[in-house]
This record gives C-alpha cells, structure tokens and sequence, in this order.
C-alpha cells in the first residue's frame, strides 16, 4: 500500500468532500498516519452498546466519532472560508510551508 504525504494536522479545520456526511466542518481530532484516516469532531458519529465495567461503571450506549478516509476531506482556507486544496512552499530558509490552492494564501500550522 502506497504511503502518502499528509498534510492535514490535528487541530486544522476541515470540510467533509465525500460520503454520507458531505459538506460538514469540523476540527481534527486525531490523525491516524497508518490508516490513512482522520477523526473530525462531530462528523461520522457512531454508537456503541457498553457493559458496565471497571472503567465504565454505567455502561449504555456511549457516542464517539469514527474516522473517516483521508482522502474524503479537505482542508478548508482560514481566509477565504472554502475548502481547497493544499501545495507545500519550501522557503529560503529552509521551512515548510502550506498554501491554499485556490487564494494562493498561506495556511498556518495549528497552535
């Protein structure tokens, strides 16, 4: 399986580009570099049926985010507000850095 470069991080905002849950925002939560996947808050929310146990003393029905592919979100422009794609600028001293697509507009790094 090809790896590819990610260029979505934790804390980015992204917008939803494919599947049952297109055109939803939301924060990355966790990116899973091995799977290919990303967990984006309050998108492909799933449940799960819990026994009571140790450290779940309630059990029940518990809601978490599934992750979905990566390949299904998009980063979205602080500027503009539209989800774009993403090139990487190398600079004279060396850094990284990633630009919008679309505007041509740096995209900072999540604090």
């Amino acid at each position: 399986m090809d790896r590819v470069k990610h260029v979505i991080m934790k804390d980015d905002r992204v917008r939803v580009i494919r599947g049952n849950h297109r055109d939803q925002e939301g924060k990355v939560l966790r990116v899973l570099k091995d799977k290919d996947r990303v967990v984006v808050e309050g998108v492909n929310m799933r449940k799960r049926h819990m026994r009571p146990s140790a450290a779940n003393q309630e059990g029940g029905i518990v809601t978490f985010e599934a992750p979905i592919h990566i390949s299904n979100v998009m980063l979205v422009d602080p500027t503009t507000g539209d989800a774009t794609r993403v090139r990487i600028r190398l600079e004279e001293d060396g850094v990284k850095e990633r630009v919008a697509v679309k505007s041509g507009n740096p995209i900072p790094r999540p604090q």
